[in-house]
């Protein structure tokens, strides 16, 4: 696979949140640096403890998004700044970079990770942790959902404390299907995942079987056909704002009445928007905040 660089340089107090969003929106990887280096204005600090002033930051910071070469940049990026809250895109670069195997070289950043009280998410390259705990086997790669995340570990923390023996879950824009595992391994006894993107579908079979759990993936269409009056006892859904806000009514259709709903992918800033979305159908209230980032969730009324 061929990748390219994007490269942009966005204000100080726009770049952490215009990375996550790179990040959520597709990129495989996003590194900061300092656009003023090498000139006078160039300054050694960065995000510091006690970095609390414009004098203790970069004023003009040097995004650098690590893409797969057909992916749609001018959506990509789109997606990104409305996300951060940016009124446009900023002017960018797009430079060809050597062929290498990057998910490999990503591969290597990679621990195990500890997430809630009993969850760890565990590469193939490392042992299995001596714990009694909940393993999720899972390699970074091309589809969005790695643990790493705010977003994500946000998801699993709700999966951990709701799932219930017997019950059955939706995902709803799976990614790389580390939900829906979770919730299999949970103790969910039906478990499915639709996502917009053939390749997240096909990373998601792979690391269900690789789990040794029976989820099934589908594209919209086919789930669609194929579930049309299916309903959950939970649906969770770790996309953007904007979808999961164009989406309201399509995904609270999928719970049954007393079902439990969690929506992360959400800056806290936009937190009200997606909840007066909601609103028709469910009371979304907020379950945690993490680093920018909000989850939140709501149980739909039973029928009376």
């Amino acid at each position: 696979m061929s990748w390219n660089e994007v490269v942009l340089e966005v204000n100080y107090a726009q770049t952490v949140l215009f990375s996550d969003a790179l990040l959520a929106a597709g990129a495989m990887a996003v590194t900061v640096e300092d656009a003023d280096e090498g000139t006078d204005a160039e300054r050694p600090i960065f995000g510091e403890p006690g970095a609390d002033s414009e004098e203790h930051v970069w004023q003009r910071s040097r995004v650098i998004a690590l893409i797969s070469a057909d992916s749609d940049t001018q959506h990509m990026l789109s997606l990104a700044a409305k996300e951060s809250g940016m009124d446009s895109i900023p002017p960018f670069l797009v430079r060809a970079v050597p062929t290498k195997d990057w998910v490999r070289e990503t591969q290597e950043q990679f621990d195990p990770i500890h997430i809630g009280k009993n969850i760890w998410v565990v590469p193939s390259w490392h042992q299995t942790p001596d714990s009694n705990g909940i393993v999720l086997q899972l390699d970074p790669g091309l589809a969005f959902g790695t643990g790493s995340h705010p977003t994500t570990r946000l998801c699993l923390e709700w999966l951990e404390e709701n799932v219930a023996s017997g019950q059955n879950v939706l995902d709803y824009g799976c990614g790389s299907g580390i939900l829906a595992i979770a919730a299999a391994k949970l103790g969910a006894v039906s478990v499915d995942g639709v996502d917009i993107d053939p390749q997240a579908i096909a990373t998601a079979r792979e690391n269900a079987a690789e789990n040794q759990c029976d989820i099934a993936f589908y594209l919209p269409d086919p789930f669609s056909e194929k579930a049309k009056n299916r309903q959950y006892d939970i649906v969770v859904a770790n996309i953007l704002s904007g979808p999961l806000q164009q989406l309201a009514q399509i995904i609270t259709s999928r719970l049954k009445p007393g079902g439990k709903l969690v929506l992360s992918g959400i800056l806290d800033w936009q937190e009200n928007d997606v909840i007066s979305a909601y609103a028709p159908w469910l009371v979304l209230t907020p379950y945690q905040y993490s680093d920018g980032w909000v989850a939140l969730s709501g149980i739909r009324a039973e029928r009376t």
